[in-house]
């Protein structure tokens, strides 16, 4: 069996897995981040439901074209000059987006554990919007430039960048914008909150240093195992751009672009999941949503009255719960001012 062919097949299977895996998890963080009004309303867990939004268009827009392209030989980008230029457009712009909602939310993780009043106080949701909308039409602005330099040729009917300059920014433009700098400001925030939570003792009593430990870990790993395999294949390949390559080296480049391609996918795929291991409140969210008929049995069981009283102290219980973790739990409003009381007093 030639690489080529298995590199179809892992295309094809490896593919569908992460499509279905990733459209089924984006999926249940929209719909546990978007019906909870606390998580709605927190900075963190709402860059979370952005960034859940961003990844299900950008696997729809390009692990399905991208299996459609490569295992059936069906590509639209060889037919469609508007699609060429669509789907470049997206890959690169989506990918910013997601990142800066996870840069965002590392960044937030440290304003709202901070012992400083007025750095937490940038932990608002109004600075969150700010940013986001302004980041978002930044990095629109940056991708504009493929709708004017691709084009397909008209020889092998492949789309392709027309000018040589700007393929050399994008291919420096993704080990440096997909790959360092997300991982560099994840770290970074993240060991700032961390430390900020070991400083301080009422936090570290919780254990709340744990469960940030865990979040920080899993997620840093998730994004350096997803986008520096495929940053480093694309230094190596504007290394070696100039070289003379014979077939099989050739055909050995293209199946390791297939597997650092598809491992790229994992950030966008493993949030819910991620999530889902880590956090045992998160669990039970999903396990109310998925067997959803037990509410309507409690209903029948307890009556309106009693049904609304349980989720008012549902309700309750989720704002008072005091949980600085950067998943689907928002932070104790109750708690946060007895944080901030405190450090008053301290500093009285």
């Amino acid at each position: 069996m030639s690489l080529l062919t298995v590199s179809q097949q892992i295309t094809i299977y490896g593919g569908f897995i992460l499509a279905i895996g990733g459209i089924f998890g984006n999926s249940m963080n929209i719909l546990i981040f978007s019906t909870y009004q606390t998580y709605r309303t927190t900075p963190s867990t709402f860059c979370f439901l952005i960034n859940s939004i961003i990844n299900l268009i950008y696997l729809c827009m390009n692990l399905l074209s991208r299996i459609l392209s490569v295992g059936y030989g069906i590509d639209y980008t060889r037919t469609s000059i508007l699609w060429c230029k669509t789907r470049s457009f997206s890959i690169t712009t989506f990918s910013l987006i997601s990142f800066t909602c996870s840069c965002l939310s590392a960044i937030d993780q440290y304003f709202l554990t901070s012992s400083n009043v007025q750095i937490r106080q940038y932990s608002q949701m109004k600075y969150t919007y700010r940013i986001l909308l302004f980041m978002s039409f930044i990095w629109c602005l940056h991708g504009i430039p493929y709708f004017i330099y691709l084009d397909i040729s008209s020889n092998d009917k492949l789309c392709m960048n027309t000018n040589l300059f700007y393929r050399k920014y994008l291919m420096s433009n993704i080990f440096i914008l997909l790959c360092l700098t997300p991982i560099f400001i994840m770290i970074l925030f993240g060991y700032l909150a961390y430390r900020n939570i070991r400083q301080t003792i009422f936090l570290s009593k919780q254990q709340v240093d744990r469960k940030l430990t865990r979040i920080i870990f899993v997620q840093v790993l998730l994004v350096i195992a997803s986008v520096t395999p495929y940053g480093i294949f694309n230094v190596y390949m504007m290394i070696t751009k100039d070289y003379s390559k014979d077939a099989y080296r050739q055909m050995q480049e293209y199946f390791i672009s297939t597997i650092v391609g598809l491992i790229s996918y994992f950030y966008f795929v493993g949030n819910f999941y991620m999530f889902f291991i880590v956090s045992s409140r998160f669990r039970e969210k999903v396990k109310d949503r998925i067997f959803f008929w037990r509410k309507s049995e409690k209903w029948k069981h307890l009556g309106l009255g009693s049904l609304m009283e349980v989720n008012l102290k549902q309700e309750k219980d989720e704002i008072n719960s005091y949980e600085l973790i950067k998943t689907a739990f928002a932070m104790d409003i109750t708690s946060r001012n007895q944080f901030d009381d405190k450090n008053s007093e301290s500093q009285v």
